[in-house]
C-alpha cells in the first residue's frame, strides 16, 4: 500500500474515531450540564487551561522533528524519550506547588485540589507520547483511531459515574485521567514494535531534535497564550461563573473545527513531510487540504450560528441561555481558525517553524489589549469580540506567509470557497424562515431544522459542486 492510499485509509479511521468520540462528548456534556453549574466548568477550564499549558514543556518541541527528520535510530529516540520522562516530572513537581498561589489568584479555593489531582496527568501521558509520534510517522492511524474511541469510552463512563455520585468538578478531570491512563498503556502496547527504549541518553544525538524544536516549542508557547488569553482574563476580570459560560460557548462554538481539522492534518502533515522538495504537489495538496477544511467547517458553523437558540436550552437545560449569544460570535472564531490551521503543514513540512512563533507573537500583541479594553466596555462579548478581530489578522497575516511558500494561491482558493459560502448562507435563509414562521423550539422542530439545512446543503452541493459521479469514482479509488 502506497503512502496515498494509507492517507485515506488513514484519514476514515481519523474520522470514524472523531465522530464517535464527538458523539460522546456532546453526550457528556449535555448530561453533565444538568448536572453542574456554570462555576464547575469554570473552576475545571482552569485547570485544563494550567495542564495544557505546561504540557508543552515537557516534549520541549521535537514531536513534529521527529516526523520531519523521519527519525529511527534507536540511541536518539531513547534520549529524547527519557529526557521527556525527567521533563514531565519536573513539570509534575512546578504545577503541584503552584496549585495554591493560582486558587488565590482567581480566589477559588477549590482550584488548589483540583490542579494538584490534575498535574497527575503529566505522570501518565509521556510514557506513551513517543509511540503515538512514531504510530503517526507510519501512518499506523488505524492503531491511533482504536485508542482514541476506546479511551473517550472510558473517559465518558467515569466522568459520568463520578458525577452522578456527586463529585461535581472532580468528575470531569477523574474522567480525563481515566482515559489518558487507558491511552497511554495502549501506545506503548500497540507501539512496541516500533520502538523499545534502551537505557542511553547523549545530548549531542537530540541537539537538531531539540535545535528544530525551539520554535516549535516557542510557537506553543505564544499560540497557547493568544488562543486562551480570553479565557484567563474572562476568569481574572469577571470570575469562574462567567468562564464557564464562555468555556461552554467556546466548546460548541469551535468544536467542529477542532475535531475535523486535525483529523486532516495530522494525516496530511507525514504526507507533505515526505514531498516537501516537490513545490507544485505541496501547494495542490495545501490547495486541497484548505478546500476540504472550508467545505467540512463553514456548513457546520453556519448550522450552529442559527440553530444556537434551538440546541442551547433543548441540550443543555435551563440555566445556559447566556451561551447563545457567544455562540453566535466564536463561530467567526473558528471559521478564521479554520482557514489558517493548514499553514502548519506547511511550515514544518518546509522546516520552517519560526513562521508560527512569529504569526502568533503578531497576534499576541494585537489580541491581549483587543480583549482587556472591550471586555471591560462589554464584558463577555467584548471580548468574544476582541477574539473574532486578532483571530481575523491572523489570517490575513497567514495567508501573505503561505504565499511567501508556495506562491499564487488566492484565486483558486476564492474560487473554492465562493461555492461553499453561497450554499451556507442558502442552507441559513431556509432554516431561518421556517424558524420563523413554523417554530424553533422543541425536539421537533430542531430535527426539522437539521434535516432543512442538510437537505438544502447537500442537493446544492451535488449540482453545482460533486455530482453523484464524481463520489463514486472518488469512492473507487479509496
Amino acid at each position: 500500500m502506497n503512502n496515498k492510499q494509507k492517507a485515506i485509509q488513514g484519514g476514515k479511521w481519523m474520522t470514524t474515531s472523531t465522530v464517535i468520540s464527538t458523539v460522546f462528548q456532546f453526550i457528556q456534556i449535555a448530561i453533565l450540564a444538568r448536572l453542574l453549574e456554570p462555576t464547575d466548568f469554570g473552576i475545571v477550564s482552569v485547570s485544563t487551561m494550567l495542564i495544557s499549558f505546561f504540557s508543552m514543556f515537557t516534549n520541549l518541541g521535537f514531536n513534529n522533528s521527529i516526523i520531519y527528520k523521519q527519525e529511527k535510530n534507536i540511541g536518539t529516540l531513547s534520549s529524547l524519550y527519557f529526557l521527556n520522562l525527567f521533563l514531565g516530572l519536573v513539570i509534575f513537581i512546578i504545577v503541584l506547588s503552584c496549585a495554591p498561589f493560582i486558587a488565590d489568584f482567581y480566589n477559588e479555593p477549590r482550584l488548589k485540589d483540583i490542579i494538584r489531582v490534575a498535574s497527575l496527568f503529566f505522570l501518565i501521558v509521556y510514557f506513551g507520547q513517543i509511540y503515538s509520534i512514531l504510530m503517526q510517522k507510519e501512518l499506523q492511524f488505524k492503531k491511533l483511531a482504536l485508542i482514541d474511541i476506546v479511551g473517550s469510552s472510558i473517559g465518558i463512563v467515569t466522568t459520568i459515574t463520578f458525577a452522578y455520585s456527586g463529585f461535581k468538578e472532580y468528575s470531569l478531570i477523574y474522567g480525563q485521567l481515566s482515559m489518558q491512563v487507558f491511552k497511554t498503556l495502549s501506545q506503548i502496547c500497540l507501539g512496541r514494535s516500533l520502538f523499545m527504549p534502551k537505557l542511553h541518553y547523549k545530548y549531542l544525538e537530540i541537539k537538531e531534535h531539540l535545535k528544530f524544536g525551539v520554535y516549535n516549542l516557542g510557537d506553543g508557547i505564544v499560540g497557547f497564550l493568544q488562543s486562551n488569553s480570553d479565557n484567563f482574563l474572562i476568569g481574572s476580570m469577571l470570575g469562574v461563573k462567567a468562564l464557564g459560560y464562555y468555556t461552554l460557548a467556546s466548546q460548541l462554538a469551535v468544536f467542529p473545527m477542532t475535531r475535523l481539522n486535525p483529523i486532516v492534518l495530522q494525516v496530511a502533515y507525514p504526507i507533505i513531510a515526505k514531498m516537501k522538495e516537490n513545490a507544485s504537489e505541496v501547494k495542490k495538496a495545501y490547495l486541497k487540504i484548505l478546500d476540504f477544511l472550508s467545505y467540512c467547517n463553514i456548513p457546520l458553523l453556519g448550522g450552529l450560528y442559527i440553530t444556537s437558540d434551538s440546541v442551547v436550552p433543548l441540550i443543555y437545560g435551563a440555566g445556559w441561555e447566556p451561551t447563545i449569544s457567544l455562540i453566535k460570535i466564536l463561530v467567526l472564531v473558528s471559521l478564521f481558525m479554520c482557514l489558517a490551521q493548514p499553514l502548519f503543514t506547511l511550515a514544518f513540512s518546509k522546516g520552517k517553524p519560526n513562521l508560527l512563533f512569529y504569526l502568533n507573537i503578531c497576534t499576541l500583541v494585537i489580541k491581549i489589549p483587543l480583549i482587556y479594553f472591550l471586555g471591560k466596555m462589554a464584558q463577555s462579548s467584548g471580548v468574544a469580540w476582541a477574539f473574532v478581530i486578532s483571530t481575523f489578522l491572523n489570517l490575513t497575516i497567514n495567508f501573505f506567509l503561505v504565499h511567501s511558500m508556495i506562491g499564487s494561491f488566492l484565486l483558486p482558493f476564492l474560487k473554492n470557497i465562493l461555492k461553499t459560502f453561497l450554499f451556507t448562507a442558502l442552507m441559513i435563509i431556509c432554516v431561518y424562515l421556517y424558524k420563523t414562521f413554523i417554530g424553533s423550539q422543541g425536539i421537533i422542530h430542531l430535527l426539522m431544522q437539521i434535516f432543512i439545512g442538510g437537505t438544502v446543503f447537500i442537493s446544492l452541493t451535488l449540482s453545482y459542486k460533486f455530482t453523484l459521479s464524481d463520489i463514486r469514482e472518488l469512492r473507487k479509488k479509496s
